[in-house]
């Protein structure tokens, strides 16, 4: 518990200090921010709320230890610990994620966060991650316990467990709400769907195999 805790508090220091370098968000220009998520108010964030009723509370969050279900088809499990859990992050521009992954081959697929660098350290169990730049380029490598790997704001990336046990990481990132958008469900999941003559010839497929593919991530 103490070298799982110690692990993380390490990953959160060094991303706070590259959210310090180069924020993904606003600087703060007061001691704290605590997000008032009931104000009707709409900024780019959250109003602050009255700091005569900020407590702790408004600055921790529990349970980060405890593994997420893996029970679904990827195998995986992201636990958020961003302003949505911990309203204290609100202007601080970082947060931080558990991913659990099963055996065999849990995957948290191709995504990517379009407000946030992420590093991650790899608490148990060994992963293959892996991103790719605009020039389509994959830099990818091969994790075990206690290895840490980047990825680059905005730039599609995965991470997949490839050990015979079950795999857990914790990850940083340089915004209070990263954003998380899957590449495979964004095009084929849309709401309203994508014509699927668009996303046919985008992938230089069969028109029926895209709609095929749209009833499988709707139905998801």
């Amino acid at each position: 518990m103490k070298s799982f805790l110690a692990l993380a508090l390490a990953v959160l220091a060094v991303a706070h200090n590259i959210a310090g370098v180069r924020a993904g968000d606003a600087d703060p220009l007061q001691d704290f921010c605590v997000a008032d998520k009931a104000s009707g108010v709409n900024v780019n964030g959250f109003p602050c709320k009255d700091a005569s009723m900020v407590t702790a509370n408004d600055f921790m969050f529990r349970d980060l230890d405890i593994a997420g279900d893996t029970s679904n088809m990827l195998g995986s499990n992201v636990t958020a610990a961003n302003v949505m859990q911990i309203p204290g992050l609100n202007t601080l521009g970082i947060s931080m994620v558990r991913i659990d992954y099963a055996a065999p081959l849990g995957l948290n697929p191709p995504h990517t966060h379009p407000r946030a660098t992420e590093i991650l350290v790899v608490m148990e169990g060994t992963l293959s991650v892996g991103f790719i730049t605009t020039a389509n380029k994959l830099f990818s490598k091969t994790l075990e316990k206690g290895d840490v790997f980047v990825f680059p704001k905005g730039l599609v990336h995965f991470q997949q467990n490839v050990g015979y046990g079950n795999a857990v990481a914790i990850a940083a990132l340089s915004s209070q709400l990263p954003g998380t958008q899957q590449v495979a469900q964004s095009l084929f999941g849309a709401s309203p769907p994508l014509d699927a003559s668009l996303l046919a010839k985008s992938f230089k497929i069969d028109a029926s195999l895209v709609k095929l593919l749209q009833t499988k991530f709707f139905a998801a």
